[in-house]
């Protein structure tokens, strides 16, 4: 009998103290837990859509390494297109050619003329800078530059309808939202030496693709 009173007085005593502690408010969720901003995942999946999408191979300009006796990415000078004043490519292409790559392997002369990488970084002046989303996507969808209704044609061997036919309006919009946060770079690239016949061409040529690739599913 005195056990089971010892044990009831137990009892009640630790009711008494849970009693005495605060009760939860119920008007308060737990703290969340930090989760990436949609902003900075855009960003990530730019920044994979243009690795893999080869962007570097022709915006970041190479340089000879003595050492590993081959060219390598400059990448202090990555996404900023053929460098101001830099050399264009020296010889003229052979029979069956398509180019001939400069030293930089950011000039190309092609049977109809000299054309050149430009410059991807945000910088205002020379860059994307004041692109917007929109213009970037109706670019990459049409093949003109700036993506402007009265845009030039955007020139080989840039492959925009490739990258047309194969990525969706939200793949664009992370890829340019990567390029706007990569360091800006000031490099103005020249505009392409070609005559203006070669123009009318690839811009007929851009309509026939641009209509093809609106009328096609996309492959994913």
């Amino acid at each position: 009998m005195l056990c089971l009173f010892a044990f009831t007085a137990c009892l009640a005593a630790a009711c008494s103290k849970e009693d005495s502690k605060p009760l939860p408010n119920p008007k308060q969720p737990p703290a969340p837990t930090a989760q990436p901003t949609s902003e900075a995942s855009l960003v990530k999946r730019g920044e994979f859509l243009v690795g893999i999408g080869g962007c570097n191979d022709c915006h970041t300009p190479m340089k000879f390494d003595p050492a590993l006796g081959m060219p390598v990415p400059q990448m202090e000078r990555r996404l900023s297109g053929h460098p101001e004043g830099g050399p264009d490519p020296s010889a003229t292409p052979g029979n069956g050619d398509q180019a001939v790559i400069g030293p930089t392997f950011t000039a190309f002369r092609l049977p109809f003329g000299v054309v050149y990488a430009s410059n991807l970084t945000p910088d205002d002046a020379t860059g994307l800078g004041l692109w917007k989303e929109e213009d970037f996507v109706r670019a990459m969808r049409t093949g003109k530059h700036r993506g402007a209704e009265s845009g030039r044609p955007i020139l080989p061997p840039m492959p925009w309808s490739n990258i047309s036919a194969h990525l969706s309006d939200d793949d664009l919009k992370a890829m340019f939202a990567y390029l706007k946060s990569v360091p800006a770079l000031k490099n103005s690239v020249p505009e392409p030496n070609v005559p203006p016949p070669v123009y009318a061409a690839v811009a007929e040529s851009h309509e026939k693709l641009a209509a093809r690739a609106k009328s096609a599913p996309r492959q994913h």
